[in-house]
């Protein structure tokens, strides 16, 4: 296993996509309060979602220069949306953003750290 991500593009690329998401969770659009609210997440804590995916975010980009920076980035990116799996299952709330973001966005992560640390 190495400590710099190789190919350093999925790990860029996830980057990417967790500050489109953290961007949109500033202000969120109707399915992500939508989700937000399914799993009874309350609002005054839905700001630290923002700095959550920001700070993997910013992990996953320093991380290609910086070895074993990206690798736990996406290890914590990867244990968040398991966490939020549990939550939609322990609510009950398996519609399409369950399926659809949720679960894709852990697919993501799991495939980029495959991807990018184990081959």
């Amino acid at each position: 296993m190495t400590l710099l991500p190789d190919p350093w593009w999925p790990t860029a690329l996830l980057a990417l996509v967790l500050l489109a998401d953290a961007a949109m969770s500033i202000r969120p659009p109707r399915f992500i309060r939508d989700c937000l609210d399914g799993v009874n997440l309350p609002r005054d804590w839905w700001w630290i979602l923002v700095v959550i995916k920001t700070l993997g975010a910013v992990g996953l980009i320093a991380g290609v220069w910086m070895p074993g920076v990206a690798f736990a980035a996406n290890v914590g990116v990867v244990a968040y949306f398991c966490c939020a799996a549990v939550a939609h299952l322990r609510a009950r709330n398996t519609g399409q953003a369950f399926w659809i973001n949720c679960l894709g966005m852990l697919a993501l992560s799991i495939a980029v750290l495959a991807l990018s640390f184990t081959l």
